[in-house]
């Protein structure tokens, strides 16, 4: 009986009334208020008489809202079976147990309060201690948001992995994965294990210099070495030991997970009739360029020339091609430096330019209208421009000087633009104008200068001037006529 006792009490005090007796009620609200956020006292119908918070977001919540109101009525709906539950736990005088619910919260979410109830005094009065459990939650929620993120990028990772296996597998170029350490191969893709004549699991595991016979395992040395002092190695031929026949090998170094590791690539050499027929036909090519009679020009992103053809050279008046390179091409194209510069900026924003008009001058002072094609090569080790200038001279109209007619379009004033300058332009249009319409003046008076004059809204005097100056007419006779 006496254990049986010993086990009901196991968890509270064993001797409250010595220890405890003595506290009085202001002794036990601030020891209420200390034991948990909230700290409720609760009368036996379930009406809160009076409330205690810890924090002062609480208090200025709920404080003047609960006293004197049902605790059920101060929680969410799906909470208010477990504020009856504890209630009647709490009067039926069960060990107190914890339940969690909600309080509704006007500025957002929900705030999870932890309660436990018991009875106190004779009355049947209930006090209810809660802890506020918003904290917990909020690292809770940091915590699924952690595990998404990760498996996020853990899926990332597969699908990277997934890309690089398949990626791997279906090339059609030989690789090898070596450790940097143990120079052990780690991974052979199957282009590589049929290049080497050894089967997958026999390639893995295999020290990479030993897939070479005696003479090219010094230089497959050197190749490690290279790449891991520089981060990759130049092309070299070596032979296989296995299938005793060459190829060539390409070395490159990477990191991961804080090792080294080589990326070799084994590529078999161009056939002798394939290697020579592509430099025949690159030297047809070189030919052909040099012979164009249209001036071809290469230049790096600054304009400076790096090649041109012979017709570059003749068209600027320069003896060696040694004259023309690291020089600028505004130094001979272009009306002036703006000219290059927005031709260039229109390569570079669009990729190709055509029917460029502008003008080529020689080194000695001679000047020619030209038309531009050019394009923007950004590939390569070193991006490049390249230009194509064509002569235009034959194909341009007479000057405005030169005819004694308009031009046929607004396009034919619009060319003289560069050529000319606006004053020039402006006072040649003048000049025609005036003369045409003298003329057509005379012809419809026939030939009465002063009913021209009169027509075209002039004193005869400057009539008179006019005819002068454009060489109009026989002004020996009577200039009363």
């Amino acid at each position: 009986m006496e254990t049986n006792l010993a086990i009901d009490r196991l968890g509270q005090f064993q001797t409250p009334d010595s220890l405890l007796g003595e506290i009085d009620a202001s002794s036990a609200a601030r020891l209420l208020s200390a034991a948990g956020d909230i700290a409720l006292i609760i009368d036996p119908d379930g009406t809160i008489k009076d409330a205690a918070f810890a924090s002062e977001d609480l208090s200025r919540e709920y404080a003047s809202k609960w006293v004197d109101r049902r605790w059920i009525e101060t929680v969410t709906i799906e909470s208010r079976e477990k504020i009856e539950s504890l209630l009647k736990e709490a009067h039926a005088g069960r060990s107190p147990r914890w339940r969690q619910v909600n309080h509704p919260n006007a500025t957002g979410s929900d705030v999870p309060v932890m309660y436990s109830a018991v009875t106190v005094g004779s009355a049947g009065s209930v006090v209810a201690v809660g802890r506020d459990l918003r904290g917990m939650a909020s690292l809770q929620t940091k915590l699924v948001e952690t595990q998404q993120s990760m498996e996020r990028e853990y899926a990332r990772l597969r699908h990277a992995e997934t890309r690089y296996r398949l990626l791997f597998q279906i090339s059609s170029e030989a690789v090898l994965i070596v450790d940097g350490s143990s120079r052990k191969i780690i991974e052979a893709n199957p282009a590589a294990t049929t290049l080497l004549g050894l089967g997958p699991k026999h390639a893995v595991g295999k020290t990479f210099v030993d897939l070479f016979d005696a003479e090219s395992a010094p230089m497959a040395e050197q190749i490690l070495g290279a790449a891991r002092s520089t981060g990759r190695a130049e092309d070299a031929g070596l032979t296989l030991r296995s299938a005793a026949r060459g190829v060539v090998v390409t070395a490159s170094l990477f990191r991961q997970d804080r090792s080294v590791y080589y990326l070799i690539r084994l590529s078999q050499p161009e056939h002798g009739a394939v290697a020579s027929a592509t430099a025949e036909a690159q030297q047809h090519l070189g030919e052909v360029v040099e012979r164009l009679p249209d001036a071809l020009i290469v230049t790096d992103l600054d304009q400076r020339i790096l090649t041109a053809n012979a017709a570059f050279l003749e068209m600027t008046q320069l003896a060696t091609l040694g004259q023309a390179e690291g020089e600028s091409l505004s130094r001979w194209l272009g009306r002036s430096g703006v000219d290059c510069n927005v031709l260039v900026a229109s390569m570079r924003e669009h990729g190709a330019v055509q029917h460029f008009g502008t003008v080529l001058r020689g080194e000695y002072g001679h000047s020619e209208d030209v038309e531009v094609s050019g394009v923007f090569v950004p590939g390569g080790e070193q991006p490049c421009l390249g230009f194509m200038i064509r002569s235009i001279g034959r194909r341009l109209p007479v000057a405005f000087g030169q005819t004694k007619g308009l031009p046929d379009s607004v396009t034919q004033l619009t060319e003289l633009v560069g050529r000319m300058s606006m004053k020039e332009l402006v006072r040649e249009t003048t000049d025609v104008i005036e003369k045409l319409c003298i003329e057509a003046a005379l012809e419809l008076t026939n030939d009465n200068r002063a009913s021209a004059a009169e027509m075209l809204g002039l004193s005869r005097q400057s009539l008179y001037a006019k005819l002068r100056r454009y060489g109009l007419g026989d002004l020996g006779g009577d200039d009363e006529k």
